[in-house]
């Protein structure tokens, strides 16, 4: 096939793409009383609920935002964290899964140490390592940098996230950050990272982005043993389809 009518052909593909919702389901998980229901809310409405019951089996709930000109729908699954709610229904969870939300109360350290078993749950349903992952830090409008022996240190959630491939937030369903801060407070001057709830759905829909535009490269890129070579294909097939567009003389 000529390169130019390839390439054609390629940019209507991304355009039916871009012009179309794409649905993800993101599974958010932790222990009950951690604040996953709150954190959906604020997640897909933008608003602290003024009620919250403990999850019995799952609750969804969808947020729609445009990334790049893409339409990208989340599809919240709030799961219950008491297990007597869980065992009919834990295998319905984790199928189809795209990225899943691991949410910890900063305030109960025992919250976060019972992150190892829901990880463990994962990876018990077959959920890979390229299934994006977020570790998310809630109630931190609660936290008192004065008692870092009681409370979960942000130093030692951000190792937690690293050695687990994961991106680290910390917010407040309640009262969030209009902006991401960050910086050091308090007597031993603590680590102190606030974000915005959106910088949160941010992330996970961009976690998105990156196989749609990979799976357009031809195979002949994507399919290269070294970075170096990655880089010199890449650029030769974007002058060349540049060139034959007539962008570039």
């Amino acid at each position: 096939m000529d390169s130019s009518l390839e390439f054609s052909s390629s940019l209507g593909s991304v355009s039916s793409l871009l012009t179309r919702c794409r649905t993800f389901k993101v599974l958010v998980i932790g222990d009950s009383g951690v604040g996953k229901t709150c954190l959906t809310h604020r997640l897909s409405a933008g608003e602290f609920p003024c009620r919250a019951e403990a999850t019995i089996g799952v609750d969804f709930r969808e947020r729609v935002l445009e990334i790049d000109g893409e339409k990208i729908k989340l599809q919240l699954w709030d799961t219950a964290g008491q297990e007597r709610f869980r065992k009919s229904m834990v295998q319905h969870y984790y199928r189809n899964v795209h990225a899943v939300l691991f949410i910890y109360d900063v305030t109960c350290p025992a919250s976060f140490i019972g992150l190892t078993s829901w990880i463990e749950e994962c990876r018990q349903h077959c959920l890979g390592q390229d299934i994006p992952r977020f570790l998310v830090g809630n109630k931190s409008d609660l936290r008192d940098t004065s008692r870092t022996n009681s409370q979960v240190t942000q130093e030692r959630a951000t190792g937690f996230a690293k050695a687990h491939g994961m991106m680290f937030f910390e917010t407040s369903a309640k009262d969030p950050p209009k902006k991401c801060t960050s910086g050091r407070r308090g007597e031993g001057q603590v680590l102190y990272q606030q974000d915005n709830v959106e910088d949160i759905v941010t992330a996970v829909a961009f976690s998105f982005q990156a196989p749609l535009l990979w799976n357009q490269l031809p195979a002949w890129i994507r399919e290269t043993d070294t970075l170096s070579v990655f880089k010199i294909r890449l650029k030769t097939f974007l002058y060349d389809k540049a060139h034959s567009q007539g962008w570039i003389r």
